[in-house]
C-alpha cells in the first residue's frame, strides 16, 4: 500500500478507536489528539514516544506551577499581572529545561501545559489523555509500517 494511503487508513482507524475508547472510559478526547500530534512532531518511533511522554508530563507540571504562582503573585499585583508573571516564568522554565536532552522537545512541554489549561486544570485528566494519546500515536505509526509492508510480504 502506498504510504499516503497507509497513513490515512491507519490514522482513520485508530482515531475512531481512540474516540470511542476515550468516551467509553471518560477520558478527554482532545487531549489524546494533542499528545498524538506531539508524538509525530517529536519524530515518532520509540524515541518520539519517550520524548512526548516526558515533555508532555513536564508541561502539565509547569502548568500546575503556573497556576500556583498566579495565586501567589495575584495577591500583591492583581490577577492579570499575577498571571502574566507566572506564565512568563513558566514559559521560560519550559524553554530552559530543554538543556537536558530528555527534556529537549520544547513543543512537547508547551502542549502538556496547554492541555492542563484547556482541561480547566484537570491534572489526572491531562496526564491520562496524554499518555493514551502518545500510545495511540505510536500504535498508528506501527499500523502504517504494517500496511506499507503488507503487500510486499504477501507477494514474497
Amino acid at each position: 500500500m502506498r504510504l499516503f494511503l497507509a497513513i490515512a487508513v491507519s490514522t482513520g482507524i485508530f482515531s475512531g478507536i481512540w474516540a470511542s475508547f476515550s468516551l467509553t472510559f471518560e477520558l478527554i478526547t482532545f487531549v489524546g489528539f494533542f499528545a498524538w500530534s506531539s508524538f509525530f512532531a517529536a519524530g515518532g518511533k520509540s524515541k518520539g514516544l519517550k520524548m512526548t511522554l516526558v515533555t508532555n508530563f513536564s508541561g502539565v507540571i509547569w502548568g500546575y506551577l503556573m497556576m500556583k504562582m498566579t495565586t501567589l503573585f495575584s495577591s500583591f499585583s492583581g490577577d492579570n499581572l499575577g498571571m502574566g508573571i507566572a506564565v512568563a516564568l513558566g514559559a521560560a522554565g519550559m524553554c530552559l529545561q530543554s538543556r537536558w536532552k530528555w527534556l529537549g522537545f520544547i513543543p512537547g512541554a508547551f502542549i502538556g501545559c496547554s492541555t492542563f489549561f484547556a482541561t480547566g486544570f484537570n491534572f489526572s485528566g491531562s496526564i491520562s489523555g496524554l499518555i493514551f494519546g502518545a500510545l495511540f500515536g505510536y500504535i498508528s505509526e506501527r499500523g502504517v509500517s504494517y500496511l506499507t509492508n503488507w503487500k510486499r510480504e504477501k507477494l514474497s
